[in-house]
């Protein structure tokens, strides 16, 4: 999945969040087993402050739809959590399975969710 200039949203800070998220994903697929769980718990950490990031922007401009959004940020914080106690006990299978799974979530909640808060975004700033 590597950075497309559609997924831009025209919001600078989600854009480069969102760049950092996709290169991060696609050094995750392509890392060998040694380089597997540094990656999978920088890419942890990473979408831990992206999602933080986020939610700062909701309540800047008053989103409208914080609550599903953050729920959805909880629920993707609580798998790489789960995935993550495996990929530390050494298990990398079903966190591989997962990363393979990240492209598709990314483009939906980008294209919805994200999508809507960037347009809540430059309906405020403007």
């Amino acid at each position: 999945m590597p950075w497309q200039s559609e997924m831009a949203l025209g919001v600078a800070e989600m854009d480069a969040t969102h760049r950092a998220f996709v290169d991060l994903a696609d050094a995750l697929l392509a890392a060998s087993d040694a380089e597997f769980p540094a990656l999978f718990a920088q890419l942890r950490e990473d979408t831990k402050q992206h999602f933080e990031n986020e939610d700062k922007l909701m309540q800047a401009c008053r989103f409208p739809a914080t609550g599903e959004h953050r729920a959805e940020h909880l629920r993707v914080l609580g798998e790489l959590a789960f995935f993550g106690r495996g990929v530390a006990s050494g298990r990398l299978r079903a966190a591989r399975e997962y990363a393979r799974s990240l492209p598709g979530w990314f483009m939906t909640h980008l294209q919805t969710m994200d999508a809507a808060l960037a347009a809540r975004l430059q309906a405020t700033r403007d």
